[in-house]
């Protein structure tokens, strides 16, 4: 019989790939490049590839990191 405990803690403590970063969040892949580059969007490289931690991206967006800057500091018209 399965540890359904240990299984979901494997599940929920696991690493995301870029790919699933972005269906997470609701984002295109190259949003997520962008990010990393230009918003210290925050991850881990692991040779060529990127890896994310999903409570790390989850603290990240809750403090604005994921903010639409232009859209957010747009001056409107009185």
């Amino acid at each position: 019989m399965e540890d359904r405990s240990a299984c979901a803690w494997m599940h929920a403590d696991r690493w995301l790939s870029v790919d699933e970063i972005a269906a997470y969040l609701g984002i295109k892949r190259d949003t997520v490049y962008k990010w990393i580059s230009e918003r210290q969007m925050p991850g881990h490289k692991i040779g060529r590839l990127w890896k994310f931690r999903k409570e790390e991206v989850d603290e990240w967006m809750r403090s604005g990191g994921g903010t639409d800057y232009k859209r957010s500091h747009r001056k409107t018209d009185h």
